[in-house]
């Protein structure tokens, strides 16, 4: 009898360890899964955006006419809206689409650390803005917001309408954007921007041929989808090698770049320079 009740108990502890090792890998994957939410959900969100960049071409492309560059835009055919002193040393590129749900959550997830850096003269940030929503679901809302953006350039507000407008931004299928009177209603938000010359630029479509040909160049340029971020041309989004992004990954990578370098000049306003050709 001792022999039969000492095998019962044994099995009884056989299934009670299986049990609690069965707990312990259901404690580990819900772990795993919530500390790779973020990454996960960006990683997704960029499969999509590829999905949108390979989609068609928006409808208002063959119309475009002669381009009218936005004040101070920099770099290659004057494509570049710049955040952050001339001679930081180390550049971020952004291309991003304003209806875009991952632009928008990669820009409220990492604004403070950029500003933060671009504020610190470490770091200059070259915005290029795509209409990749529009060509893909349809309606105008990627190009009005981009050219409202270009027209916030031409008032010096440029940086503070582009956080409104990702901050406020509708749902994706939402052409929320494609109405002039919102774009001018989030102006408002931005204190100096809500002026006669910047309604009239958005409402008159002033930089809208720039904002095209900003378009063209993201879909000529063989990039994977927005937002897309290089840092000095080496792709961070949403991986750096075999490091996934993150707001502390982005300093560790600033200063690895920086490294012997001085940072910019802190409050110098950015100058046009020549477009390149």
């Amino acid at each position: 009898m001792s022999e039969n009740q000492d095998r019962r108990r044994a099995a009884r502890d056989r299934l009670a360890q299986q049990r609690e090792q069965d707990r312990a890998r259901d404690r580990r994957r819900r772990t795993l899964i919530v500390s790779t939410a973020v990454v996960g959900v960006l990683a997704l969100a960029a499969v999509i955006g590829v999905i949108a960049a390979n989609a068609g071409k928006n409808d208002n492309d063959s119309e475009a006419g002669p381009a009218v560059t936005p004040s101070g835009a920099m770099g290659k055919d004057g494509l570049a809206l710049q955040v952050g002193a001339d001679d930081a040393p180390s550049t971020l590129t952004i291309w991003e689409d304003f209806r875009c749900p991952v632009c928008a959550q990669f820009e409220n997830t990492f604004r403070d650390t950029i500003t933060e850096l671009t504020d610190s003269g470490r770091l200059k940030v070259e915005y290029h803005l795509a209409t990749i929503i529009d060509g893909n679901l349809g309606g105008s809302g990627s190009l009005r917001a981009a050219n409202a953006a270009a027209c916030a350039q031409d008032a010096g507000k440029f940086a503070p309408y582009h956080d409104t407008l990702f901050r406020d931004q509708p749902a994706e299928t939402d052409d929320a954007f494609g109405e002039n009177s919102k774009l001018i209603e989030l102006a408002g938000k931005v204190k100096g921007l809500d002026t006669p010359a910047f309604r009239s630029c958005v409402e008159d479509g002033t930089h809208d041929s720039w904002v095209e040909k900003s378009n063209k160049a993201f879909t000529e340029g063989g990039f994977q989808g927005t937002p897309t971020a290089l840092l000095n041309g080496e792709s961070i989004f949403p991986k750096k090698g075999n490091e996934q992004i993150s707001a502390a990954n982005i300093k560790k990578w600033v200063a690895e770049a920086n490294k012997g370098k001085k940072p910019g000049t802190v409050g110098a306003t950015p100058s046009a320079s020549p477009a390149e050709d």
